[in-house]
This record gives structure tokens, C-alpha cells and sequence, in this order.
């Protein structure tokens, strides 16, 4: 409270302040454009103290915060990711420093003086190419260094990498590991149903999408013939909201009997082996892994903060990258000095009102003995049971 009166106070002080300077200007017989020598250096004077405020305020956020930005890279491209970062800090600092220092100089060395005049200066072709090449030099280079990087975590990954699906839906992750075969069965939006949550590709799921599709339309129907019977009535808007309805179950019906005449009936059991959780996802230390991503209602954006990783989750499509980790959980702990740290899964992307609670505990463990422990207590089958 103390604080705002202060500010008030201070506020309408300078602004009296500002009052009385333009009375004493008028009684004076100056004109409002009349400048003195005094007054240029006076504002030179202030130029130069908030010029020098400003960059040894930057200096000092820079020293005190300048490991608070990101957390330790825990990831065998993140390194490479830091890399990046700061040549693009050093360049922002470069420029920063160099530009504001000049502006400050120029700003207290060319004041407003009586006598001066300004000198007309419309173009010169040297200064025009010296800051046309240097920004495009430094751009290519930053851009050419950020493709390599983004080109190699986005290609294809090493035969030795784990397969790992994670599923985005409003607000939580699913994730599914391929099985013994590391090879993830099938999946399609359109088969997803409470009792097969990731819409896996089986000849049980398919037979029962296809039948249950089919039990739509027929429902429809019947309440579309009633109304033409004139047996039930419905608004105009209704009943064409139900014959598009219709439609659409017809051809998604129609695209899931081809589905079903395509599949070889020898790959829809790749799924058999596919285990999921909603509850960690656990990783090896030193292990490649390939993540696929797949979302089932909006754009949502998979990002490991300490793994420098993010991928938007599209619906409709599936988006890729790789990445090794190489710190363990239990090593990070020992590093930062907290018993209770645990690597995270964030959703990057504001996807609704639950879009802050999305995220998924990491979890990296140093053996495989200790993630087949895991599986073993944790995950279960992506395809429901009869």
C-alpha cells in the first residue's frame, strides 16, 4: 500500500514539476521549441545515466539468472541443442551491446547545440553492404548449424532403437512400446473406443468398429423413415444433421471393409505384443529410442524440457523424432541435489482449460534389468481382454 502511494505521489509530483517548467518558459517569452545549450546537456547528462543503468542492468540479470533458462541437458543431441543456444546468445549479445552503446554515444556526442545544423545524409552503398552481409552472414550460419541438427534428430534412427508411441489426448499421455519385435501394431483414429483407447488395428476391433458403425446408421434410418412416415416429427435443421450424420458413418463403414480386405491378416497381430501406461514413461540410460506421436482430439506438443525434444502431436497424422538419454534419473538426483527430481513430459501447445496438468513423470533408469521390473508391475496390453 505504502508502495502505490509512493508511486502516486511521485507521479503527480513530476508532473507538477513538468507544469511549472512550461510556465516558467512562457513568463520567460521562450517558445516551446526554444532549446537551450543547458537543457541538451542536462538530457545528454540523463541519456548517458540511463544508458549506463540499462546495460549494467543487463549484465547483472545475465550473471545472475544465466543457467536459469533451461535445466541441464540430459540428452546425446541436447548438447548439441545448448550449442546452438549460445552461439545465438552470443550474437544477441554482440549486437545488443554494440548497437545501444553506439545509439548512447551518438545520442551525447551529437546533442543539440546553437549554431549546429544537421547534415543531410540520404545513402551510402558501403554502410548499405556492410549491414545487409553481416546479419545474412550470421543468419545462414545460425540457420545452416540449426538444420543440421534438426535434420539429424528427425532422421532415421539407428536399427539398435527402441520403438515408443505416445498418445495426446485432452489431458493426459498414453504411452505404447513396441513389443520383443520392437515394431508397433497398427493404429487408426477411427477404431478408437472405450474398449480400445489407441484405436489399435485388429481383426476383433475392425469387426467390432465395422458393426458398431453399422449399428448407427441403421438407427438413423429408422428415425429418418419414421419421420417421413410423419410417425415422428423433427425441425428441418435436425433431420439434415442426421442425414449427414449418416453419410459419415457410411463411409467411414465403407473405409474400414476395405481396410479390413487390404490387411494382411499376419500384420494385425503385431499389436499382440504392444505394452502401454498412462502412468511414467520409463527409459534407458544410453538407449536410442524413435517416438512416434499421435493425437486423438487437438493439436497438442510433446516436449522434454531436459531432453531438448518437442514435436507437435497432430490429429490425423503421425510426427516423429529420436533422441538418447544419457543421465539417469538417480544420476540427475545426485546433480542437482534433490531426492525428488523426475524428468517431465509437458504438452507445449494451450489445448484447453486442463492443457497445465498434461504432462507425464520421466523416468530413466540405469539398466534394462530395472526397466523389465518396471514393466513387469506397471504396463499392461493396449487391447482390452474378453
Amino acid at each position: 500500500m505504502i508502495g502505490w502511494i509512493i508511486t502516486i505521489v511521485g507521479i503527480i509530483t513530476a508532473t507538477q514539476l513538468m507544469r511549472v517548467s512550461v510556465l516558467a518558459r512562457k513568463l520567460n517569452g521562450r517558445k516551446e521549441e526554444d532549446i537551450s545549450d543547458s537543457e541538451n546537456n542536462f538530457n545528454a547528462l540523463l541519456i548517458g545515466v540511463f544508458g549506463f543503468l540499462m546495460l549494467t542492468s543487463v549484465i547483472f540479470m545475465i550473471l545472475k539468472y544465466k543457467n536459469g533458462y533451461l535445466p541441464q541437458a540430459a540428452s546425446e543431441h541436447g548438447q548439441e541443442i545448448d550449442f546452438l543456444f549460445n552461439i545465438n546468445w552470443i550474437i544477441v549479445f554482440i549486437v545488443y551491446f554494440s548497437t545501444n552503446i553506439a545509439l548512447l554515444y551518438f545520442s551525447i556526442k551529437y546533442r543539440g547545440k546553437k549554431g549546429n545544423t544537421a547534415y543531410y545524409f540520404p545513402h551510402d552503398n558501403k554502410l548499405e553492404m556492410i549491414w545487409t552481409i553481416i546479419p545474412a552472414s550470421a543468419l545462414a550460419v545460425i540457420i545452416i548449424l540449426g538444420l543440421k541438427t534438426w535434420n539429424d534428430i528427425t532422421s532415421k534412427p539407428s536399427d539398435n532403437a527402441k520403438v515408443v508411441e505416445l498418445f495426446g489426448e485432452q489431458f493426459s499421455w498414453t504411452a505404447r512400446y513396441a513389443g520383443d519385435d520392437n515394431k508397433l501394431g497398427y493404429a487408426d483414429y477411427k477404431l478408437t473406443t472405450g474398449s480400445n483407447p489407441l484405436g489399435l488395428v485388429t481383426p476383433e476391433s475392425l469387426e467390432a468398429s465395422i458393426e458398431d458403425m453399422q449399428s448407427t446408421v441403421d438407427k438413423l434410418k429408422d428415425k429418418l423413415d419414421k419421420a417421413a412416415e410423419g410417425k415422428e416429427v423433427y425441425s428441418v435443421a435436425k433431420e439434415k444433421e442426421m442425414e449427414l450424420k449418416m453419410e459419415k458413418y457410411i463411409r467411414l463403414r465403407e473405409r474400414l471393409l476395405k481396410m479390413k480386405e487390404r490387411m494382411n491378416p499376419n500384420k494385425l497381430i503385431v499389436a499382440n505384443d504392444d505394452f502401454m501406461t498412462k502412468m511414467e514413461l520409463h527409459l534407458i540410460k544410453d538407449q536410442e529410442y524413435m517416438f512416434i506421436f499421435r493425437s486423438k482430439d487437438v493439436m497438442h506438443s510433446a516436449y522434454f524440457p531436459h531432453f531438448r525434444a518437442q514435436m507437435n502431436v497432430v490429429p490425423g497424422m503421425r510426427t516423429k523424432f529420436k533422441f538418447k538419454p544419457i543421465i539417469s534419473t538417480k544420476e540427475m538426483r545426485d546433480i542437482t541435489g534433490n531426492p525428488d527430481f523426475n524428468y517431465v513430459l509437458l504438452c507445449n501447445k494451450i489445448c484447453g482449460e486442463g492443457h497445465s496438468n498434461m504432462k507425464l513423470i520421466v523416468v530413466v533408469d540405469e539398466t534394462e534389468q530395472d526397466f523389465l521390473a518396471w514393466k513387469k508391475e506397471n504396463t499392461k496390453s493396449p487391447i482390452a481382454k474378453n
